[in-house]
């Protein structure tokens, strides 16, 4: 039997380091199996709402000087991007929560939901370890640097579901509504993704998560969320194939692109 991961990987900076962190909390898979055997349906062991490949997407980023810190669980264990008091980020709104019950095209995820001391159990034990080392990183960088930036990095599938209509736009940035970041931080990012093509976003329909949304309030902080429909780099419901796909390796180049011009500006 395989061993079971390490709850998240940290890729530390291989180039000259900048106040620069990149969290990717979807991109995981593992669900350990005492977990996976109460799914409602085998479909859910299949990766169902999984950020897919972002941390080999953005492999690349270490070399750039930029700390890297992924998930290496599912979001059905437990959702790091949510708050770890299951309060909403989008009041009135359909959201998945903590520990999410329902997809996001509304199927149930488990035969019996967790009851409130499971969840309580998995965020100890899941949750505010990878935040840890988030807080950890981003205080490390403040004291060396004075500031940080933090960007977290999702992905998504572009066709309809319980939070939006089809996806007509390619790339989705978050402020929180312009509170979490330098509005030139958002324009520069903006502005580089178009200039590559791309059309995007602004606070619509993703303001940013948990970790958008609460990082700012450490002292030399900023945040911003980058979430991306996934056609722009496999093939939407094949993960098995995207890293052999000819636009994975094409995109990658895009966001190196995009990350090159971000990290001037940090330096």
């Amino acid at each position: 039997m395989n061993s079971p991961p390490p709850l998240f990987r940290h890729l530390p900076a291989r180039g000259p380091e900048l106040p620069l962190l990149v969290s990717i909390p979807h991109t995981g898979t593992y669900v350990p199996p005492q977990i996976a055997a109460r799914f409602a349906s085998p479909t859910m062991a299949q990766g169902e709402m999984t950020d897919w490949h972002l941390h080999e997407l953005y492999a690349f980023l270490p070399d750039l000087g930029v700390d890297v810190i992924h998930a290496t669980h599912h979001r059905f264990v437990v959702d790091l991007n949510r708050p770890p008091d299951s309060s909403p980020l989008y009041p009135g709104r359909f959201e998945t929560g903590l520990v999410p019950t329902a997809t996001f095209q509304g199927a149930n995820v488990w035969r019996v939901s967790p009851d409130a001391k499971e969840v309580q159990e998995r965020r100890e034990r899941y949750h505010r370890p990878f935040h840890a080392a988030l807080e950890q990183q981003l205080m490390g960088k403040v004291a060396r640097f004075g500031r940080c930036t933090l960007i977290d990095a999702h992905s998504v599938e572009s066709r309809a579901n319980r939070l939006h209509g089809a996806l007509q736009h390619e790339i989705y940035l978050g402020d929180r509504d312009g509170k979490t970041c330098d509005p030139r931080l958002m324009e520069l990012v903006a502005g580089e993704f178009g200039k590559r093509g791309l059309q995007v976003s602004i606070n619509n329909p993703y303001k940013g998560g948990y970790i958008t949304a609460h990082y700012p309030g450490m002292a030399g902080v900023q945040t911003l969320q980058i979430e991306m429909v996934q056609k722009l780099y496999m093939e939407e419901g094949a993960p098995r194939t995207a890293l052999q796909h000819p636009r994975f390796a094409a995109f990658s180049g895009t966001l190196r692109g995009v990350f090159e011009a971000i990290a001037a500006t940090r330096r």
